[in-house]
């Protein structure tokens, strides 16, 4: 089995990555071999730029699953920090136009049509696959921005033109080339604050990334 895991930043998945190196065979640099797998680890860089970038390339190779995997903010307080989650669907929550205090997105200004492949209606959405039965996590909406939402105005456009229960910045990039190459894929994503006024304070990054990776442990074990 190969699968491909790639993460926006090194520490969002560096305690799976140790975990892997010490159970497993350090093949080659970002990839190893651990019980029946081999995994392929790719750390694309932040953003929808660098991750269509990073994960085309990776996606030369065959790979039966890929995964993606990091943390985000969540628009509700219904899932809690530190949670962790499956991103269902997403959309890009900044690609379109502002009409003064609204946002009109691309298929509402006509430059494509609803349904029209990758898209599910104006979703990016994520095809069951059996992959999934390894996974008792809630499944939510995601959208994916260029800037992390940080004050009222922001925040209230995004709510009032999407249906989103968490934000990224990589997302919609993994959504869409993955459906493009018709690869099976997962987002998993770990909450790490609360999509509001920006006060890290209030952030829990250790608590997310450790919930995170013990997710990703038991996820990987249970591929092999």
């Amino acid at each position: 089995m190969k699968i491909l895991l790639i993460a926006a930043t090194e520490a969002e998945i560096a305690p799976l990555t140790e975990y892997i190196a010490h159970n497993g065979t350090v093949v080659d640099e970002g990839l190893y071999d651990i019980g029946g797998a081999t995994i392929s680890v790719c750390i694309t860089g932040v953003g929808v730029v660098a991750t269509t970038y990073a994960l085309t390339r990776k996606l030369r190779n065959s790979y039966d699953i890929v995964i993606q995997a990091g943390v985000g903010g969540a628009f509700h307080s219904d899932i809690g920090l530190g949670d962790v989650v499956i991103v269902e669907t997403e959309q890009f929550a900044d690609l379109g136009a502002e009409d003064h205090d609204d946002f009109i997105n691309i298929f509402e200004l006509g430059l494509i049509a609803k349904d029209v492949p990758p898209f599910s209606g104006t979703y990016l959405k994520m095809a069951d696959n059996r992959w999934l039965q390894g996974l008792a996590l809630k499944k939510v909406r995601g959208v994916t921005v260029s800037t992390v939402s940080g004050n009222e105005k922001t925040i209230g456009r995004i709510r009032k033109a999407f249906d989103a229960d968490v934000e990224s910045m990589e997302g919609a990039a993994f959504h869409y080339v993955c459906l493009c190459e018709g690869v099976p894929f997962i987002q998993i994503r770990a909450i790490s604050n609360y999509v509001e006024p920006r006060d890290k304070s209030k952030w829990q990054m250790g608590k997310a990334i450790n919930n995170l990776n013990e997710v990703l442990k038991t996820f990987i074990d249970s591929l092999q």
